[in-house]
């Protein structure tokens, strides 16, 4: 089983995100035991939204406790060095137009493009693992190969 590096406020919000799914339980429950009342269930709307409701609880929480033993929980404190790792912010150039772009690599379950924080598994992460300021590289997104320049590689600590 690989581990997926997330930090420690990321860790928190996801074991947040689970205590919050777990307390719906009860909720949901009720729901259905409230619509079962109304009788026929062959033809009952809120019977159904609620065992659907409770089909996409279960299912969240069994994905999140899945991964959670796959977490390797790091510390942004400690992270540095040249090379792009896990937790790097990083500006690139792309080569073609000039334009810059600056991204924070995290695991899958923290990454917010909007934020500029991009997964170590997309396309640019993997392109960039490993390399250090000045070097060059090619990414093959979706919409074809984009090459960067990398400006700079910075550590900042946690992520907001």
């Amino acid at each position: 089983m690989s581990t997926i590096p997330i930090s420690k406020e990321g860790f928190a919000k996801i074991k947040a995100e689970l205590a919050s799914l777990k307390k719906e339980r009860p909720e949901v429950i009720k729901a259905i035991a409230e619509a079962r009342e109304e009788g026929d269930l062959k033809e009952n709307g809120g019977y159904h939204a609620a065992r659907e409701r409770q089909g996409m609880l279960e299912a969240k929480i069994n994905y999140i406790e899945s991964r959670i033993p796959q977490f390797n929980v790091v510390d942004m404190t400690t992270l540095g060095g040249e090379k792009i790792t896990f937790g790097a912010t990083v500006t690139l150039e792309d080569i073609d137009t000039g334009a810059e772009k600056t991204y924070t690599i995290m695991g899958p379950d923290e990454s917010d493009f909007k934020k500029g924080i991009i997964s170590i598994e997309s396309p640019v992460g993997k392109a960039l693992l490993g390399k250090i300021e000045g070097d060059e590289v090619v990414v093959n997104a979706p919409k074809g190969k984009i090459e960067y320049g990398i400006v700079s590689v910075i550590f900042n600590g946690p992520i907001s």
